[in-house]
């Protein structure tokens, strides 16, 4: 896949999960990358881990105030931004009458505003580099509903229509926006919650809980961080230039339809 060596990435919630995979993936493809999340101690790790061409900015991607001064840093240390990875975000699950007000404003807040805040605070720079790259990282919350899933599912459909209407706006400036959408990864610290959950409502064991989650996607396995990072490189990468405003499932085929009464 080809991506410009010398490409100036910054990344929220690059701390863990899928913001840390494509930090070090992108890294190895010569980029330089900063780590923003508000695990400081995370977004140190990474960053150290990394070395050279690395930065981490501990930040709060709910505050104007943080994300323009996160992104002064990265354009002050590396000449300038011309990629944008939108990975922060938190998961809620339970069932919708014990959601309370504070629960769907952080989630909406964190996932959602946090993303908004990002891309405003990104904006100027990505124009500027006249080859601005987003992605935005959603889920097949995103595309479908689910239960006991209401704030991250209003969030990540949210997500969605933020992604595209950005994409609308900053064209002219050949900025690219895209969305992915990948289901459950049981490696991310996501993954691990929603695993947790399904072993406590079935009472099976995790390795029983993902085997037969493997067996029901129509490709029969489950998803890796590569399968999602592979994703978001391709985005990010020479090969997408006429693409944005896409939303891309990383599901294994896991929307595709079945033909009612036949199983």
């Amino acid at each position: 896949m080809r991506i410009a060596k010398d490409r100036k990435a910054f990344i929220t919630g690059g701390g863990s999960g899928f913001g840390r995979h494509i930090a070090r993936r992108l890294h190895a493809a010569g980029a330089c990358v900063t780590v923003v999340d508000l695990d400081a101690d995370g977004a140190v790790a990474v960053a150290d881990e990394l070395g050279h061409r690395a930065l981490a900015v501990t930040a709060d991607v709910r505050s104007t105030a943080d994300m323009v001064h996160a992104v002064g840093m990265a354009e002050n240390t590396f000449g300038g931004l011309d990629t944008l990875v939108v990975s922060a975000g938190v998961f809620h699950i339970g069932a919708l009458e014990t959601v309370t007000e504070r629960e769907w404003d952080r989630t909406l807040d964190v996932s959602l505003k946090g993303a908004f805040i990002t891309v405003q605070a990104a904006a100027a720079a990505l124009r500027a580099s006249g080859r601005g790259r987003i992605v935005t990282m959603g889920s097949d919350c995103g595309r479908r509903g689910f239960p006991q899933q209401a704030p991250y599912t209003a969030a990540k459909f949210g997500l969605i229509g933020l992604t595209e209407s950005v994409a609308a706006e900053l064209a002219p400036d050949q900025v690219t926006a895209n969305c992915v959408c990948p289901v459950g990864v049981p490696t991310t610290g996501m993954g691990q919650e929603v695993l947790n959950w399904k072993v406590q409502r079935t009472g099976r064991s995790p390795e029983e809980v993902m085997s037969a989650t493997a067996r029901t996607n129509p490709l029969g396995r489950n998803a890796d961080e590569d399968d999602v990072a592979d994703a978001v490189l391709f985005f990010l990468s020479d090969h997408a230039g006429f693409l944005t405003g896409v939303t891309l499932d990383v599901d294994g085929g896991a929307r595709l339809g079945t033909v009612p009464g036949v199983r």
